[in-house]
């Protein structure tokens, strides 16, 4: 069994306030806990890491010291932001593995994330955190955790190299999808355009829905999938594209057709009030009973059995 609980669900900038109380306003954090062989989980350090810090130092540390690996999406400033703020890496008993993939192979994953603890940032150097820290770079592969648990990768299509987790452990599979966007044909499809070519038109066609497929296969089946779901279609469409993040009507689509059991829509626009997410859970949520697909969106503290 897996339990996972959300620590920060927010997109692109912490977004504290009245109008974001229900669904929280933290970057991405997500718990999660094997509890039948008590080991811990992280992925990503978001802005909601600092409380999941916080209740690991008042819940986990008096039973003995912190030993858990972080999955880093990527290293865009929202994912990796609450990092300097975890109380147990300043602690010299704990043991921290970071995992995560690196776009510039010249910037080290423990250059990228130890680098917002400068001086000139923060009062604290990376150098000076008490813990024990390795940090590991992924690629797309899959790899033995131990006690049974398994992790695949996979690329997603981000403006920096982003990785999507399958973790499986005794026939369950969680699985995470952000942040990321649908595939589109890059080439021009406009017969009457100049630069139309119709060659490469229908090559940039296949390759889209080929990689779009790849990535539902990635996913197919699995109990629980997180998946990113910054816009609506009309915002996406409007003036989105491009800037790697899914439409919800995009990501509940792909997720029935992988056969998803249960989807949690992430990754929320920072700009969306309560009140506008309750609109758009009215017309999109369902409940999975009589054997459909669960559709719900993410809240902080949400606890989730796998």
């Amino acid at each position: 069994m897996m339990k996972v609980k959300f620590w920060g669900v927010r997109g692109s900038i912490p977004c504290p306030g009245a109008n974001t109380v229900k669904y929280g306003g933290n970057t991405a954090c997500i718990e999660l806990r094997f509890e039948d062989i008590d080991r811990l989980i992280i992925i990503d350090a978001g802005s909601g890491i600092r409380e999941l810090g916080n209740f690991l130092m008042a819940n986990d540390f008096p039973k003995g010291p912190i030993d858990t690996d972080i999955f880093l999406s990527h290293t865009h400033w929202d994912h990796i932001m609450g990092f300097p703020f975890f109380v147990p890496s300043y602690l010299p008993t704990t043991k921290l593995r970071v995992y995560g993939p690196v776009t510039h192979e010249s910037d080290t994953l423990e250059k990228i994330v130890g680098g917002q603890m400068t001086y000139r940032y923060f009062p604290i150097r990376g150098a000076e955190l008490a813990a024990q820290i390795d940090y590991i770079q992924l690629k797309e592969e899959r790899i033995d955790l131990g006690d049974g648990i398994s992790l695949v990768t996979k690329y997603l299509n981000h403006p920096i190299l982003c990785l999507a987790y399958r973790f499986e452990y005794k026939g369950s599979v969680f699985c995470t999808a952000y942040d990321t966007e649908p595939y589109t044909n890059i080439f021009c499809t406009d017969s009457n355009d100049p630069s139309y070519d119709e060659a490469l038109a229908e090559e940039g066609e296949f390759v889209a829905k080929e990689q779009n497929a790849v990535l539902e296969q990635f996913f197919a089946g699995v109990d629980f999938l997180v998946y990113d779901a910054q816009y609506t279609e009309e915002e996406y469409e409007g003036s989105k594209v491009g800037w790697g993040h899914t439409p919800v009507e995009y990501a509940i689509k792909a997720s029935k057709k992988a056969g998803v059991k249960k989807l949690a829509l992430f990754h929320h626009e920072p700009m969306r009030t309560d009140e506008q997410i309750n609109d758009l859970a009215k017309v999109h949520c369902s409940t999975g009973e009589e054997g459909g697909m669960e559709v719900f969106f993410a809240q902080e503290g949400m606890e989730i059995v796998v």
